[in-house]
């Protein structure tokens, strides 16, 4: 929550991302199947370590946390990669 107050301050990623909270929050959504699938392919799983946009969205606890739980949420976070595939 913290991250998403400082977010709206520094709309432009002035703060640093954190590589152990994406990384540790990546690691829980890998025992998703949901997931799994889409980590497991190569045009997907580039973004989880290069895209900016989707390294902020993984750094918040709390979106993950709902990624976990709500489908609707699972199928807006896809869209949301093949967005950011058009931008790649």
């Amino acid at each position: 929550m913290i991250e998403d107050l400082l977010a709206a301050f520094f709309p432009n990623g002035s703060i640093a991302l954190n590589t152990r909270k994406i990384d540790r929050n990546i690691e829980l959504l890998k025992n998703e199947f949901w997931f799994e699938v889409i980590y497991n392919e190569e045009k997907y799983r580039k973004q989880f370590f290069v895209n900016r946009k989707v390294r902020k969205y993984l750094q918040s606890t709390h979106r993950v946390k709902r990624l976990i739980k709500k489908e609707k949420v699972q199928n807006a976070f896809i869209i949301f990669l093949n967005n950011q595939l058009g931008q790649f």
